[in-house]
């Protein structure tokens, strides 16, 4: 039913410097994987195969991740270290890339309508690779598409935040349908803390439907002098529909130090070992 996903990847990560000078954020690993491919692993998971990019001047390395090396591949063919690319080839195998730039910075809503030539007149997923989803079965993507088929608008993924922290996310208030879906009513960029009209923040998971490109047409410069999705979300709300849902599963802010550091750890412990378990053991089987 969705097909495309499209991820916005042209910020400079400045919070990474100097890491980010010479290196696209998207590309940091957690652990052995760049934080990007997490994002797209789960939008296929989510029955997404057409991945569409906005990048920017030095992102070339996120292109050259999703399409093979022959040299690597020469170089690691019969080794133990092959077996290392099985996800990455699977993606390069089962998806299609598409990339176009965004020449200049002027905000997430602006992004996203860089994007309409890769995406159509068709509803599209969106991730935002900072943000690092963990579930325990579906992904949330693969949760919102559920949901997609049953509301058929654009739907919003939330979670609460602590009360000082609203003026970091865009804040929705709403009439509740059940314990984990509401009907957006109101949402606000970034509010101060105090003026927030909920403590439920968007977090960077969308289904969007493509009228969403003609609203960021008409949606003026907002706050910080940028095209906000935020305001042109409140104006699909205000005519049509849009849905916010709470979603089943962990998310970490990749795009602060210290929650990559968190994200880091707990990947390591709950993801890495556990997976690299089964090959360690066989290897001391086939050794002993």
């Amino acid at each position: 039913m969705i097909r495309k996903c499209l991820f916005p990847v042209a910020g400079y990560g400045t919070r990474f410097l100097p890491a980010t000078k010479s290196m696209p954020k998207e590309m940091m690993p957690v652990v052995n994987k760049p934080l990007v491919q997490y994002g797209v692993e789960e939008a296929f998971q989510a029955g997404m195969t057409d991945m569409a990019f906005v990048t920017g001047r030095g992102k070339r390395a996120i292109p050259d991740h999703f399409d093979i090396s022959y040299e690597l591949e020469a170089q690691i063919a019969g080794t133990d270290k092959e077996d290392r690319l099985t996800d990455i080839r699977h993606l390069i195998q089962n998806c299609t890339f598409t990339y176009t730039r965004q020449k200049q910075m002027l905000g997430l809503g602006h992004a996203i309508l860089t994007g309409e030539t890769l995406i159509g007149d068709q509803p599209f997923g969106v991730v935002l690779a900072d943000d690092l989803c963990i579930t325990d079965g579906d992904g949330v993507l693969a949760q919102m598409v559920q949901l997609y088929k049953q509301f058929r608008c654009t739907i919003v993924a939330i979670e609460e935040v602590p009360a000082g922290e609203t003026d970091k996310y865009g804040i929705i208030k709403g009439e509740e349908v059940r314990d984990d879906i509401y009907r957006v009513e109101t949402m606000v960029e970034k509010p101060a803390p105090g003026e927030a009209p909920s403590d439920l923040a968007i977090i960077g998971r969308y289904i969007l439907t493509p009228d969403i490109f003609d609203l960021l047409r008409e949606t003026p410069v907002g706050k910080g002098g940028e095209i906000q999705l935020t305001d042109a979300l409140m104006r699909q709300a205000q005519t049509g529909c849009v849905m916010a849902y709470r979603f089943k599963g962990r998310r970490f802010d990749c795009g602060s130090v210290d929650g990559f550091v968190e994200a880091t750890n707990y990947c390591y412990e709950h993801l890495y070992r556990k997976a690299r378990a089964p090959a360690e053991v066989a290897s001391l089987v086939k050794k002993g």
